[in-house]
C-alpha cells in the first residue's frame, strides 16, 4: 500500500524553492526559464502526486541552471518523490536515475538498472543514441 510523505504545503515549496517565495509576487511568464521550471516542480508537489513525470526539464536552460536542476530532483527522489524522467540529457538522467530506459521511435528498445547501464553505456551510446 502506497504511504504518502509530508504534504506539500507552501511553506515546504518555498524551503525547497526559496526563488520562488522571492519572486511569489510575480507573475509565471515573468520568471526565468529555470524559474518557470521550478513553478512547474512546486505546481505538481502542492497535488501530493505520487509520481511526477519531467519531460525534458533542462531543455532550453543554461547549463549552471540544468546542475541546480540535478540537485533537485536528487533531492526530491531522496525525500521519497517518484519521478519519471523523459530526458535527452544524459549526464541528467545518469545523475539521478535508478533504472534506464532507452526509446527509439516510440519503442522500448533496452532498460537496465543504473549499475548495468553504466557497464554498457558506451555500446549503448553507439548503438542507439547516436546519429
Amino acid at each position: 500500500m502506497w504511504v504518502a510523505a509530508a504534504p506539500w504545503t507552501l511553506d515546504r515549496v518555498y524551503a525547497l524553492f526559496p526563488r520562488l517565495a522571492q519572486r511569489a509576487s510575480n507573475m509565471g511568464n515573468q520568471l526565468s526559464g529555470g524559474e518557470q521550471q521550478m513553478l512547474a516542480v512546486a505546481r505538481a508537489l502542492v497535488t501530493d502526486p505520487r509520481v511526477i513525470l519531467l519531460d525534458e526539464p533542462s531543455q532550453g536552460l543554461a547549463p549552471l541552471v540544468v546542475e541546480e536542476l540535478t540537485r533537485l530532483i536528487m533531492r526530491l527522489r531522496d525525500e521519497g518523490v517518484s519521478l519519471l524522467l523523459v530526458e535527452q540529457n544524459l549526464n541528467l538522467a545518469e545523475a539521478v536515475a535508478d533504472v534506464v530506459y532507452v526509446m527509439v521511435k516510440g519503442q522500448m528498445v533496452y532498460h537496465a538498472p543504473l549499475e548495468r547501464f553504466r557497464a554498457e553505456r558506451e555500446e549503448v551510446k553507439a548503438r542507439y543514441l547516436t546519429l
